[in-house]
């Protein structure tokens, strides 16, 4: 089962099974212990969580240029021309089924009662049939 919580929230080892950072920065002074894993590139891009932490984007642009973000080739796909997206949807589908396994918790940086949180929306994509 795959779930979402805020990294600032209690840590409860069973319930959250292996603890996965999906956010650009890690945190200063944030203990590496709060998370298993960090996985930067799970996280939206600095200039689109700018934008939207700036109302420059409502939370359906924000979602939309999200979901692109994931699913985006990156420059090295150039050099391949059979495998494309440089492993993201790899990863991806490999959250999708350690999360059919076991529990995983995505993390970011957000309080739990934040409305809108991109760790909801990559929820919602590993949920979905998209990967």
């Amino acid at each position: 089962m795959i779930s979402t919580k805020s990294l600032q929230s209690p840590i409860d080892p069973e319930k959250d099974g292996f603890r996965i950072l999906v956010a650009r920065f890690r945190g200063r002074g944030v203990e590496k212990s709060r998370c298993d894993v960090w996985m930067a590139s799970l996280g939206p891009t600095e200039e689109l969580l700018r934008r939207f932490q700036e109302r420059d984007l409502d939370w359906a642009e924000f979602s939309r240029r999200y979901e692109e973000e994931l699913f985006a080739d990156s420059d090295l796909d150039d050099h391949n021309a059979s495998i494309k997206n440089h492993g993201q949807k790899f990863t991806l589908r490999l959250l999708k089924a350690l999360g059919a396994r076991q529990n995983l918790t995505l993390l970011c940086h957000c309080p739990e009662n934040t409305p809108h949180c991109h760790r909801d929306l990559l929820l919602r994509v590993l949920e979905s049939d998209a990967v």
